[in-house]
């Protein structure tokens, strides 16, 4: 059985606005957000982390960096001076210090804000 209620112009216009206002609040937001300006969407961006920073991971390193919408958020490697190495790269590139060094990679692969890795290990 339906059920009918009756519903006035009051009640409707109430209900109406508040529909209105939660389909509206979302659609304030920074143009950057959805990709105008030259920046990259959110919905467009790889976070990536980088594990054997040596010789050819720093050559894959450095082709990633030039990638638009790619972000290098931590490196690894057991050499403390290519892991030092990479992330000042990096930190170069962005602008800032907030690339992340790790020397385990059970640590970089825990992280749960990387989306894709760069694996560039040796044979041995």
């Amino acid at each position: 059985m339906i059920e009918h209620t009756e519903m006035n112009r009051r009640a409707f216009l109430k209900k109406a606005a508040i529909a209105g206002g939660s389909v509206a609040a979302p659609m304030i937001v920074p143009s950057s957000v959805l990709g105008m300006g030259g920046a990259v969407a959110p919905s467009e961006r790889i976070t990536l982390g980088g594990i054997g920073m040596g010789g050819r991971g720093k050559g894959d390193l450095r082709a990633f960096l030039g990638q638009k919408g790619v972000e290098v958020l931590a490196v690894c490697d057991v050499q403390k001076r290519n892991c030092e190495q990479a992330a000042a790269n990096v930190n170069k590139h962005r602008g800032d210090q907030s690339c992340a060094m790790y020397r385990d990679l059970r640590d970089i692969i825990a992280r749960k804000d990387i989306d894709a890795m760069l694996i560039a290990t040796g044979d041995r």
